[in-house]
């Protein structure tokens, strides 16, 4: 009896509430009654343009403001980007029946606007798009296809976020434009998602496409190339694709689930296409502009490391980073993680895919190490690192910084975090690729409904993981607290050796002035950007600006004179260099030279007098090869 009571004076009180929520409630269960729709039309393509038709459903409700905006930011990118700057030709109407009275617009700020009037049942805002830009970020538009990035193209309803969302293509420039994107395909040639995250991450490739498709575990997975290469190109790159994709399911044990049962690569290979990666959940765009028959090596790194993202950062994802927010920067504090991660495990696939030899690889490790080694490391750690990204990823800006001495990409800087945890647990007999498998188990593999991770990580669960692979707590909290959230320097030499490897200078008999560019004139050569911290350069004062005309005493006109100038000079060395700073006369300052500090990776037979033990031998194999 109780229970009754309780139960009616909870229905007495909703129904007292319900007319202040109704118009709460009205637009969430549109999402639930009709769809969001997007027509796309391409009248004037010649011109970069593309016309937009947004017609969003209200079920009548004329005293509700509608809130309708454009993205500020666009999933994996971290710095804002405006794209309604790019907007024109805003209209606005109400296509329903009983809608004589016109509609009232307020234009609040750049990216937003509110509709109030009378509308029945539905608003249609319509626009035009110029977009000339073919990289994952933008857009672009041209007789030859669409590249679509879609946070670039569409404005969106914020309380409509979770409808589901149509789009339909109309007016093509060409009839045999085919369309690929990861969206559902719906009868009528409409393609939908299930809601705004998803759209707003799931780009579109149009044109006259070359398909590649095939199955892997029950599973589709399609090549949908734009280029004007051979057949044949094509083929070769849809096989050595194939290679990745196994090699890189491999590292996980599975691969993911796609959401509708395919996974497809958007590879943008004209040459107006912007080098570029960019991840989406079952999909990437991968534009780049040199065509195939000039070598696909690029193009297949840009692909590994894609590739893995649908995993790592997709599905495996940031708490931080879910949901994405449209309206402002994303900083995260994991893309040490989800991009450095990544960035070792694109190289490292390409490696077990037998794509790139060892010594092609031992390549790309040796940027990792060099990276891990420059002034900035010791000033941020990799989660600060991090969080510099709404500052440095595709960002823009036009005053000066000091990146040079204070910045080190947390992509490299995560991929020798990666390449050294891995080392270390190798000498332990496990692996990283056990500690990325831990992570799928107890975060990756939950996805909600609602298609996003259900189980988003923190850096508890990444320590966690490593704890358990290794069998030792002690060992993975002092991993984390030395070289994720501190500065502790790797001991790479100790790190390499177990796998027969070593570092060696790669200019031994070379000194190093530590100038990150030089312009040189009929006055001198002049300091383009700034000086490495602790080099001869910086430790005399010199920077960005500043202007060598001798040095030596040798007039410095051209790199050749520089050359001659420190030409068979022994560390340790001081020469006088006659300055002019900053306009001011010239003066000298004495140059204490150093050796050139670039390293390598090497194997370590290649070094006169080294071998290797069977034991190192085994130790690379089981590492750099695909079992």
């Amino acid at each position: 009896m109780a229970y009754s009571v309780r139960l009616m004076r909870l229905l007495a009180c909703l129904f007292t509430c319900l007319p202040f929520l109704s118009p709460i409630l009205t637009v969430a269960q549109s999402g639930q009654n009709a769809p969001v729709r997007y027509v796309l039309a391409f009248p004037n393509a010649a011109h970069h343009e593309v016309r937009v038709t947004a017609v969003f459903p209200l079920n009548d409700q004329p005293e509700r403001p509608l809130r309708i905006a454009f993205a500020r930011a666009s999933p994996g990118r971290y710095a804002l980007h405006e794209f309604v700057k790019n907007v024109y030709d805003v209209q606005v109407d109400a296509p329903g029946p009983g809608t004589s009275q016109r509609l009232a617009v307020r234009h609040p700020d750049p990216y937003t606007w509110e509709i109030t009037g009378p509308h029945g049942g539905e608003c249609r805002f319509s626009y035009t798009v110029f977009a000339d830009r073919a990289d994952g970020t933008y857009a672009a538009i041209d007789p030859e296809r669409a590249h679509l990035n879609l946070p670039a193209v569409l404005a969106y309803a914020p309380d409509l976020g979770n409808s589901v969302h149509q789009l339909q293509f109309e007016q093509l420039p060409d009839t045999a434009w085919r369309v690929a994107t990861q969206l559902r395909p719906e009868p009528g040639g409409r393609y939908s998602a299930p809601n705004l995250q998803y759209l707003m991450d799931s780009p579109v490739l149009l044109g006259k496409l070359t398909r590649r498709p095939w199955t892997q575990d029950g599973q589709r997975i399609e090549i949908a190339l734009l280029h004007r290469g051979t057949a044949a190109e094509a083929d070769t790159l849809a096989a050595r694709t194939q290679r990745i994709t196994r090699a890189a399911a491999a590292v996980w044990g599975t691969l993911p689930r796609f959401d509708f049962g395919q996974y497809t690569f958007l590879a943008n290979y004209l040459p107006t296409a912007v080098g570029d990666g960019m991840e989406h959940r079952n999909s990437t765009m991968v534009p780049q502009p040199k065509p195939l028959r000039s070598g696909d090596t690029e193009h297949l790194g840009t692909i590994s490391h894609e590739f893995f993202h649908c995993w790592n950062v997709e599905r495996l994802r940031p708490a931080d980073l879910e949901p994405f927010d449209f309206q402002r920067a994303n900083m995260s504090s994991y893309l040490w993680l989800a991009e450095g991660f990544t960035m070792y495990y694109g190289d490292l696939v390409m490696r077990r895919a037998a794509l790139v030899s060892d010594d092609d690889y031992l390549k790309d490790a040796t940027r990792l190490v060099q990276q891990s080694l420059l002034p900035g490391a010791g000033r941020f750690s990799a989660v600060e690192m991090s969080q510099q990204a709404p500052f440095v990823d595709a960002a823009r800006s036009i005053d000066p910084n000091n990146r040079l001495n204070t910045y080190v990409s947390y992509y490299t800087l995560g991929g020798a975090t990666a390449l050294a945890l891995d080392l270390q647990l190798r000498a332990r007999d496990h692996s990283l690729d056990a500690v990325m498998r831990r992570l799928w188990e107890t975060n990756g593999q939950f996805q909600s409904v609602e298609l996003a991770p259900q189980k988003p990580y923190t850096l508890p669960d990444i320590q966690r993981a490593i704890a358990e692979v290794a069998g030792d707590s002690a060992f993975a909290g002092q991993f984390v607290r030395r070289h994720v959230t501190g500065h502790t320097p790797h001991d790479w030499a100790a790190l390499l050796q177990p796998a027969g490897l070593a570092l060696q200078p790669v200019r031994p008999d070379k000194v190093w002035l530590g100038a990150s560019g030089l312009d040189f004139g009929p006055t001198g050569a002049t300091l383009s950007g700034g000086t490495v911290a602790g080099s001869p350069l910086h430790l005399a004062g010199l920077d960005r600006g500043d202007r060598i005309e001798r040095l030596g005493g040798r007039k410095i006109r051209s790199e050749k004179d520089l050359t001659k100038a420190i030409a068979g000079l022994k560390p340790g060395t001081v020469v006088t260099a006659d300055v002019s700073q900053r306009g001011l006369p010239v003066r000298p300052v004495s140059l204490t030279l150093t050796a050139d500090p670039a390293l390598q990776v090497v194997r370590a037979e290649t070094i006169s007098g080294r071998t290797v033990t069977a034991e190192q031998q085994a130790f690379r194999k089981n590492w750099l090869t695909a079992r």
